[in-house]
């Protein structure tokens, strides 16, 4: 990067605000110090938590004063509208005004989205954004949109996502022409609902390297670069993938516990259930890109911990780098002018 990156963080979002942000923006500095991060939130709260956590404001670590804090639960409508100077909100003007090169927050994702939207704007031939994020796979990971942000989508939309998650796998993975999977009840022609089928015949007029349609144990077995479905499937699928990862931890402390073999047989076993914690931690993913908007938004969970949102910022330099927004812009352009 030619200059120093600059990253707006909400530093009042998410479970746990500045006890977790603080922290993770340290554990950043520390990895990659040539960057400034601009805490946003109640001042006062910010300079007590820096001082417990021994450091104070610099040209690094900045504070951006925002007297307001949107709730987790607060409608998406009523964030935008009455909580003007929150510290989402302000953190998203500071991209806006150009203070800053991208902005993640682990606060309300309808309340991000919505604000981020009506500040920002979508780029230019695109109807939504969509959430972004990458998963682990037997093969190493996939990228998948939309989680959460449409419900409902169109055939147009789900071509747009295409799209979008073509060129940010292309940029953050270094692949020249990411495969795209259609995610479908089936991997047959006559499989899917309306909508699914017209959106394939738009993917494959276009110039992506449109693999087909995938089913849902396609995601994790890393058949494709990028997976595509609208915002309703993909949450459950992701929330579904979370519920039997901790179902099956959950399990194998209990029975590691049992008794004086299986603490044993634990023990034993230790170096693996290292290395497979290690491999499949969805810390290590935390971060998901607001694919559409005309600058760089990160979403990261909102109960990450320090290492945890230290990565959703590693995204947001990482997209910051690779110039994300304005390589989707591009692409699109050139299939405008193709059309």
């Amino acid at each position: 990067m030619s200059k120093t990156p600059i990253i707006a963080l909400d530093a009042m979002g998410g479970d746990f605000g500045p006890e977790v942000v603080i922290p993770a923006a340290i554990r950043l500095l520390k990895d990659k110090p040539q960057t400034c991060l601009i805490l946003v939130g109640q001042q006062d709260v910010l300079n007590a938590a820096m001082e417990k956590h021994g450091v104070s404001p610099s040209d690094q670590l900045q504070i951006q004063h925002a007297s307001e804090v949107v709730a987790m639960d607060e409608a998406p409508a009523m964030a935008l509208r009455k909580k003007k100077d929150s510290s989402m909100r302000v953190a998203i003007n500071l991209v806006h005004e150009g203070k800053a090169d991208a902005v993640v927050s682990a606060g309300n994702t309808g309340a991000l989205m919505a604000t981020a939207k009506f500040v920002l704007k979508t780029l230019p031939g695109i109807d939504r954004p969509a959430i972004m994020t990458t998963l682990p796979t037997a093969k190493g990971h996939t990228h998948m949109l939309d989680l959460g942000a449409n419900v409902d989508c169109s055939a147009e939309n789900l071509y747009q996502f295409a799209v979008m998650g073509s060129v940010a796998a292309s940029a953050v993975d270094n692949i020249e022409k990411p495969t795209i999977g259609l995610l479908n009840v089936g991997s047959e022609a006559m499989k899917g609902n309306a909508q699914v089928k017209a959106a394939e015949k738009l993917i494959q007029n276009s110039n992506l390297n449109y693999y087909g349609f995938v089913e849902g144990d396609d995601i994790y077995q890393g058949t494709v670069d990028v997976v595509v479905c609208d915002g309703f499937v993909g949450n459950i699928s992701l929330k579904t993938a979370e519920g039997v990862a901790k179902m099956i931890t959950d399990y194998m402390k209990q029975r590691f516990k049992k008794n004086l073999y299986s603490k044993l047989a634990a023990l034993l076993s230790m170096p693996i259930l290292k290395a497979l914690k290690k491999r499949f931690d969805h810390r290590v993913y935390n971060g998901a890109s607001l694919l559409g908007l005309q600058n760089i938004v990160i979403k990261s969970h909102g109960g990450a911990d320090a290492f945890s949102f230290s990565n959703a910022i590693k995204v947001a330099l990482l997209e910051v780098e690779q110039a994300v927004p304005q390589r989707i812009d591009k692409h699109l352009e050139n299939i405008l002018e193709e059309k």
